[in-house]
């Protein structure tokens, strides 16, 4: 058996990594607490360039339905609070000196809805990155048995496992959707 040649540690990694994109994805999707993650995605226009948030101020959480950020520079801090203003995440930053103080408001249901539909395309948008791991390795293996690295039976038998392991993915992803929807629509 040619087990070096065809390897499916690979494979297996490349659909991990595509759940660990998801989750960081969910990440930034809001529920009704504050966590610092939710902040993740904004990018702040400062010394002439874009830089992620938690690299020009510190993120904390000092209450449950309050974020806060600690500009190191003063000069900053307005653009922080534009960032955050603009960054489509609904929040209303209030800046006090060098502190930006964002509180988080309360979901309604019809925000809650829109959440969990984002939260969905999201989760497709993960599966459909395993299947491409997938297709890639069946093709892998196409190529293998055409080109006599890899007999029939090994085509056959590694194709089974490439399937498990989309099918394991795909279960991963499915478990992912189903907490954060849970999460989501908690009040």
């Amino acid at each position: 058996m040619s087990d070096d040649t065809f390897d499916l540690d690979d494979f297996e990694r490349r659909m991990a990594g595509a759940v660990d994109a998801l989750k960081h994805e969910f990440s930034g999707l809001r529920t009704g607490r504050a966590t610092t993650s939710l902040l993740d995605p904004v990018m702040v226009d400062v010394y002439g360039s874009s830089m992620p948030l938690n690299q020009v101020g510190t993120v904390s959480v000092p209450e449950p339905r309050m974020l806060s950020v600690q500009v190191w520079d003063k000069a900053n801090a307005s653009a922080v609070e534009k960032a955050i203003r603009t960054s489509g995440l609904g929040l209303n930053p209030m800046l006090d000196g060098q502190l930006v103080r964002i509180p988080i408001p309360e979901l309604n249901e019809e925000r809650r809805q829109e959440l969990t539909k984002v939260a969905a395309k999201y989760a497709e948008q993960g599966r459909i990155a395993v299947r491409n791991v997938r297709k890639s390795g069946m093709d892998a293996l196409k190529k293998m048995e055409k080109d006599k690295a890899i007999s029939e039976d090994e085509h056959k038998m590694y194709a089974d496992e490439v399937q498990s392991l989309t099918d394991k993915f795909v279960a991963e992803i499915d478990k992912v959707l189903e907490a954060k929807e849970q999460e989501i629509m908690q009040v």
